[in-house]
């Protein structure tokens, strides 16, 4: 038998449950690609117009830090640029995340040694996953190319082949990745800790004009490199084929070399008796959330600090366009434009931050999924108590995001604009009024499992509904009762707005009520695995 025997039957599995994440990735990836042209085709239709945006873009470090340099002056570059990091890093985490779950979590979960007892060779699941990953970089490449079209056939194709090949290149990382460790949670945070050095180093490139040969170091860098509508370097991909082969090659020897369902790396022996932060239900759930909420901290903090050193020069990089200052203030309410494109901000870390009270709640399903939760239920512990631990956890956590991410945005801004006391309080006050809003998201986790525990992981598609509600809303100019679905529609524009405090009250009781019913669901249902 080979060793590649049955990889057919795993990879139209893996489509087959990935039959609606892949096309809602794909969809939502396209629909930012297209409005990003639209907007940029309705904004600066002109060329003056866009050589004087570019021109301010490619003077501002912090913009350069964030986004990187302009390559030409065509809309299709502008929107190329736009695009190149967020999405693309976008791009990457759907692959990491497909790797795993359909390498690693399988075989955590067990499942991968029912389908082993078949015909199935030993590099079969590897590779099904790793087919998998590229059938979804191949349909958001597509839509890629298909939202770019319209500004040139050749530049759309360099774009989207950029976002193909930096797919293949964290499939190559996650294969390796999902060897290393024995849980699907660590694979993940491997992979995204590679994603976050890469861009980092990139980041680091685009700001020091002495160190512009880091880009080179960096996968997302090589993405930039490619230069769509400008020179079409496509050469550069060869950068990443020589990458992913190692990579792949690696994940492939490792599979060999290991035991199933343990990992490369040992897992580290704990102590004989666990201490007292262990001996209740909050402690543990603290425990097995602290890396997870820590990692989120971090990220959101050092990206607020990008955004507070834009804010002070917000004003000379939007320009004169009256197009652009419209639509800031859609999003940022109508107060002046650098306050406005603050709340914008704060928003968008607000929903981000939801983000991750939707991923820390559903640590409690995936404790029930993995079957380590009836062992803790056979003692003296509780459902609601172990429950409202991971809940608590989770909120909490939301809250402290919050605080240090609006810390570091306005202690930026502050130092840039010469006025940390007054910058740092505009910050703090725009960013911490988004927290009623994401505990929305968390309580509508928090009900799911406990009300329909099958459905829990629908509470992704909620989340993501509110931030394309709240990116792509005001530039599609969507109707108000649209608009209202999102809770971060609700919040105070702050600052330069009034803090009414009745819309924040109403959230907060609305996750009580969701919160309150996921408990009771929770506490009158079978445990399931399923």
């Amino acid at each position: 038998m080979s060793a590649f025997t049955g990889t057919g039957a795993l990879l139209r599995l893996a489509l087959r449950r990935d039959r609606i994440m892949i096309p809602v990735w794909a969809l939502v990836l396209w629909s930012l690609a297209l409005s990003t042209v639209s907007s940029y085709a309705g904004l600066y239709d002109t060329e003056a117009e866009r050589v004087s945006f570019i021109k301010g873009i490619n003077a501002n470090t912090s913009t350069l830090a964030f986004y990187g340099p302009v390559h030409g002056t065509s809309v299709g570059a502008l929107s190329a640029w736009r695009l190149g990091t967020a999405l693309a890093a976008m791009v990457a985490v759907m692959t990491v995340l497909l790797v795993v779950r359909h390498s690693r979590a399988e075989e955590e979960d067990g499942r991968l040694e029912l389908v082993g007892a078949g015909v199935v060779g030993r590099r079969a699941p590897l590779t099904a996953a790793l087919l998998a990953a590229l059938v979804a970089d191949a349909l958001v490449a597509v839509l890629g190319f298909v939202a770019l079209a319209g500004q040139g056939a050749a530049g759309a194709l360099t774009f989207a082949l950029g976002w193909f090949a930096l797919g293949a290149v964290f499939a190559a990382v996650a294969a390796v990745c999902v060897q290393l460790s024995e849980n699907a949670r660590t694979a993940r945070l491997l992979g995204f800790a590679v994603l976050g050095a890469a861009f980092l180093v990139r980041t680091i490139a685009d700001a020091s004009e002495s160190a512009r040969w880091l880009s080179w170091l960096s996968p997302i860098g090589w993405n930039q490199q490619l230069r769509p509508f400008d020179e079409d370097r496509l050469w550069v991909l060869a950068l990443s084929a020589a990458l992913v082969v190692p990579l792949v090659g690696v994940g492939y020897a490792l599979t060999g070399r290991r035991d199933l369902g343990a990992g490369m790396l040992a897992s580290r022996l704990g102590p004989a008796s666990a201490g007292r932060g262990l001996r209740g239900a909050l402690g543990l759930a603290w425990r097995l959330q602290r890396g997870m909420l820590l990692a989120w901290t971090v990220g959101l903090a050092l990206y607020g600090a990008i955004m507070g050193g834009v804010l002070n020069g917000v004003d000379d990089l939007v320009g004169d366009s009256p197009e652009t200052r419209e639509i800031v203030q859609k999003m940022g309410g109508q107060q002046g434009l650098t306050d406005a494109f603050l709340t914008t901000a704060a928003g968008m870390l607000g929903s981000l931050a939801a983000v991750y009270g939707v991923q820390a709640a559903l640590r409690l399903r995936g404790e029930e999924g993995a079957q380590r939760l009836e062992p803790l239920l056979a003692l003296s512990l509780g459902r609601i108590r172990w429950a409202a631990g991971h809940l608590l956890i989770a909120l909490a956590g939301v809250a402290a995001i919050l605080l240090t991410t609006g810390l570091t945005m306005g202690v930026v801004y502050g130092l840039t604009a010469g006025d940390v006391p007054g910058k740092l309080g505009d910050a703090l006050g725009a960013v911490l009024v988004q927290a009623p809003a994401a505990w929305v998201a968390t309580g509508v986790a928090a009900a799911l499992f406990g009300l329909l525990p099958r459905l829990s992981y629908a509470a992704w598609g909620v989340v993501g509904a509110f931030l394309l509600l709240g990116v792509l809303g005001p530039a599609l100019d969507l109707s108000q009762a649209v608009l209202d679905v999102s809770p971060f529609t609700h919040t105070p524009k702050l600052p330069g707005a009034e803090l009414t405090a009745t819309p924040l009250v109403v959230m907060t009781a609305v996750v009580v009520v969701l919160v309150a019913a996921g408990l009771a669901g929770f506490r009158r249902r079978d445990i399931t695995t399923s």
